[in-house]
């Protein structure tokens, strides 16, 4: 039940585009005392300037990545939004930043919980993204938490969200939560401007959710969650009116924005072919059920992402469309990270990613004969490898075995407790790495070796052996250039 005394919680990330709707939503509602922890740097300053009528947020000037400053932020409150991180585009450029940033910045805050007097008191609430299983396509669009861990090539924000969202699962904690975060539509969507644009398939999907919200949803964990969130991993999304095609996205915005006919500004074959990350979800209700957030619909946040849009956004329909194509797209295509660039320089490794070859790429053709994408609305599930219907309680060696044995390994623990979830076994993949990892990451976590996980190239081979992994048909497969 919710709590009715008044709550402390920390917000990270308070600055980004989550972290101020959480922070509008929490001044809205002012049923918890605030504390954000910010770099003290002009921009973070500015940002937070708007919240300065807000008489219950109080800021930590620091640096999620120094322990001490981590540590001054988590006293006394009762429980940590761990929303801080870099994102990409941001990651792809500096992974190096992101690393220490998205896996420190989850070390700190755990570190310095476990150190408070009462560690139990305190809860975490982490937040993974929807790049962390990768591109699903038609037909294997539809997910659920738990599916196999298969992290897109070159996407090391996918890649640093695995590894932190395990820190925390197995981190010892009585009271947390990660939240496997889709597209956030915010109002700053239609301004952006970025290579990353080309990554994205025109028949991929995403199940997208507005920044309200999902600041909804915050303030509602903020303001005393029921005891059934704790310990588990949630797919974020916003619901059936928020599963988009790539392809929808793309004409729903451009139509926004007075354009006739969003093909006038692009080419067809800028746009990669898979290697991107998005799904519709089986399973985003049941975070809903637990903590009501859903209120917008997809309309609602195009409005206001429109209404938010400077002019020269909102009129670009009246732009002759040669121009925003030869001035605008087609350079960015070219950039360095977009696709183009790959083609044009012959990138082996960029351009199987992208698009299998140089030749998979010249087939693509103009929009002649194009039809837009519509995969089956009908849900589909992968087989997790072990007989969900049974409880966590009833789980037993045999029961894990199994599981290891449909992922091509082996479970190495001979003294596995029925029952106890949380506590890490010893297992082996089938290319013979050894690693821990408890029940609770492997069964319904989706996790498996972590090596294998990094080794986005050999998925292919991996998924030879690993029958959970195969399921995802052409997984890892690349072709020569």
């Amino acid at each position: 039940m919710p709590h009715t005394t008044r709550r402390r919680v920390l917000l990270t990330g308070a600055t980004g585009n989550w972290g101020r709707a959480t922070l509008r939503e929490l001044r809205r509602r002012d049923t918890v005392d605030v504390v954000a922890l910010a770099m003290p740097t002009p921009t973070d300053r500015a940002v937070l300037a708007e919240f300065d009528d807000m008489p219950a947020l109080s800021v930590v000037w620091g640096d999620l990545t120094r322990y001490d400053d981590v540590a001054r932020a988590v006293r006394d409150v009762d429980v940590v939004l761990h929303v801080g991180a870099v994102v990409s585009p941001a990651a792809d450029v500096n992974p190096r930043l992101a690393w220490r940033v998205n896996l420190g910045s989850i070390q700190n805050i755990v570190r310095a919980v476990k150190a408070l007097p009462d560690p139990g008191r305190v809860a975490v609430v982490g937040v993974g993204s929807v790049a962390e299983t990768g591109d699903r396509q038609a037909p294997h669009h539809w997910g659920r938490v738990g599916d196999p861990l298969r992290v897109s090539w070159f996407d090391e924000y996918g890649q640093t969200k695995v590894a932190a969202e395990k820190l925390l699962v197995e981190s010892g904690l009585p009271r947390w939560a990660w939240l496997r975060q889709t597209g956030i539509f915010h109002p700053g969507m239609l301004e952006i401007r970025d290579p990353i644009m080309t990554h994205s398939p025109f028949a991929g999907v995403m199940e997208w959710v507005s920044d309200e919200d999902s600041a909804r949803l915050l303030a509602g964990i903020a303001e005393g969650a029921p005891d059934e969130l704790w310990q588990g991993i949630y797919d974020v999304g916003g619901g059936e009116g928020w599963r988009l095609t790539n392809w929808e996205l793309q004409t729903a915005i451009g139509s926004a924005m007075g354009v006739e006919d969003i093909r006038a500004w692009y080419e067809r074959r800028w746009f990669a072919l898979k290697n991107f990350h998005g799904q519709w979800y089986t399973d985003s209700d049941r975070l809903h059920e637990l903590v009501p957030f859903r209120n917008d619909t997809f309309a609602d946040a195009m409005a206001r992402a429109l209404a938010a849009a400077p002019p020269s956004v909102r009129n670009a329909g009246r732009v002759p469309a040669w121009i925003v194509k030869n001035l605008v797209m087609r350079p960015l295509a070219h950039r360095e990270r977009g696709t183009m660039h790959a083609v044009r320089h012959r990138s082996r490794d960029e351009v199987a990613a992208h698009f299998g070859s140089v030749a998979d790429w010249e087939r693509i053709g103009g929009w002649d004969g194009f039809e837009p994408p519509s995969p089956s609305r009908v849900p589909t599930t992968l087989d997790h490898g072990y007989d969900e219907s049974l409880p966590p309680a009833r789980w037993d060696a045999p029961l894990y075995a199994e599981a290891a044995q449909f992922r091509g390994g082996e479970l190495l623990s001979q003294d596995a407790v029925p029952g106890a979830v949380g506590r890490p076994l010893v297992w082996r993949c089938g290319l013979g790495h050894v690693f821990a990892g408890s029940p609770r990451l492997v069964l319904p976590g989706g996790h498996w070796c972590p090596e294998c996980v990094r080794d986005t190239a050999g998925y292919g081979a991996q998924a030879e052996h690993n029958h959970f992994l195969a399921q995802l048909e052409g997984a890892g497969d690349r072709v020569g250039v």
